[in-house]
């Protein structure tokens, strides 16, 4: 599969976006990939941390925002810990998040979980992800 990048891209409105959120320069990640090897959720991520912000260099943006691995991130800051350039990759994941949400991408479907599961859902956990997750 061929991928273009274009310069429009690399300078997109979404990428300019999150590092305003953010306060983060995605640039600055340099791919060691620290972030994914620390990260205790990647197992249930279908792209990696590190290469979401490789993505986002890219200004791949629906590959970004499309992705569950920016809902899956717990925030716990282990990345960001780990991180030699500093980076500070919870914050873009939220950031990344807050840009979705602003596009009413709707992550949670009510209509698609099982009535058998939702009556075995904890409240505060359904609460917790229409909070984070929907708009």
């Amino acid at each position: 599969m061929r991928v273009e990048i274009t310069s429009k891209q690399l300078q997109s409105d979404f990428v300019k976006e999150v590092e305003k959120i953010s306060g983060e320069n995605v640039i600055d990640c340099y791919q060691c990939g620290k972030c994914s090897a620390g990260c205790p959720m990647v197992f249930a991520m279908d792209i990696l941390p590190n290469q979401v912000m490789r993505l986002m260099q890219l200004g791949l943006e629906e590959d970004v925002t499309k992705s569950n691995t920016i809902w899956v991130c717990a925030s716990c800051v282990i990345c960001t810990a780990r991180c030699p350039r500093g980076c500070d990759l919870a914050r873009v994941m939220e950031a990344v998040r807050t840009v979705a949400l602003r596009k009413r991408f709707d992550y949670v479907d009510l209509t698609k979980i099982p009535p058998d599961i939702i009556d075995e859902i904890p409240q505060i956990a359904l609460v917790g992800s229409f909070r984070k997750h929907t708009c």
